[in-house]
């Protein structure tokens, strides 16, 4: 049995395995649907190792330094990671089989309504306070990196951003753009925390329901000037109060600094 453990939703010891078909593509590599010898399914991040370019190196450091940090977490919101193998050219990294895709892909495939989002948001925050709690801070929190099963269940996922940290002690301006704490843009001497995963999520839950990145249609530049005075991305009046309500707490950037 491959199971090394009574709960094998956290604990799979893969040796015997084959790749399956592509589910998705990024800048680190490609990820593949998997079958261990006794039947299970997961997910295979497959990175290519004869890439020697300095991005490629990047990547595989970053991907370390991911695979480091998701071998200690088990909770039932964060994407579990099950072991690595490595042969000449690749490095595959086995992970949780999410089968619904992200968030971004669902929106894209359905108006979600408050109720749905309620849910989903509830998990993330779940997740979120586990990782808060261990000090490490995410630093990408967005629609894209975070995974859906067919139970509704929100897994966290992509951690090559993330860093272990002390309270307000990360001084590097690393995550996506559009998502960014003002903190974060603005790296002043004192650095950030967990509570830029909280502006991220606000961010998040804004484009789960208009159903478009935050400080659209800005370029990315112009994002950023706006995100470093401080100014929260428009939240439509059309969306609920509560949902308004919401996601103006997690705008809120003087709490944090």
């Amino acid at each position: 049995m491959s199971n090394i453990s009574p709960n094998d939703r956290f604990q799979r010891n893969i040796t015997v395995w084959e790749k399956g078909e592509l589910l998705g593509c990024g800048s680190f590599g490609s990820v593949y649907e998997g079958i261990s010898g006794d039947g299970f399914f997961f997910a295979i991040k497959e990175v290519s190792l004869l890439d020697q370019e300095s991005r490629g190196s990047e990547s595989i450091s970053q991907l370390e330094q991911e695979i480091g940090l998701l071998s200690g977490f088990e909770h039932e919101n964060i994407v579990q990671y099950y072991g690595t193998e490595k042969d000449e050219s690749n490095l595959y990294i086995f992970l949780e089989l999410v089968t619904k895709g992200s968030l971004l892909s669902l929106y894209q495939r359905y108006n979600l309504k408050d109720s749905q989002v309620s849910s989903y948001t509830r998990q993330i925050l779940h997740g979120l306070k586990y990782l808060h709690d261990k000090d490490v801070v995410h630093r990408d929190i967005k629609c894209a990196n975070i995974l859906v099963d067919a139970s509704g269940s929100v897994k966290l996922a992509d951690f090559g951003l993330a860093k272990v940290t002390k309270f307000n002690d990360v001084k590097s301006c690393k995550g996506t753009a559009f998502w960014m704490a003002p903190e974060v843009v603005n790296l002043k001497n004192q650095g950030y925390g967990p509570p830029a995963d909280i502006w991220s999520l606000g961010c998040t839950v804004l484009e789960m329901l208009t159903r478009k990145v935050p400080y659209s249609p800005l370029e990315w530049m112009q994002a950023l000037y706006r995100i470093g005075k401080g100014e929260p991305p428009t939240v439509p009046d059309s969306l609920s109060k509560d949902a308004r309500d919401f996601i103006l707490q997690c705008l809120q950037m003087h709490l944090w600094l």
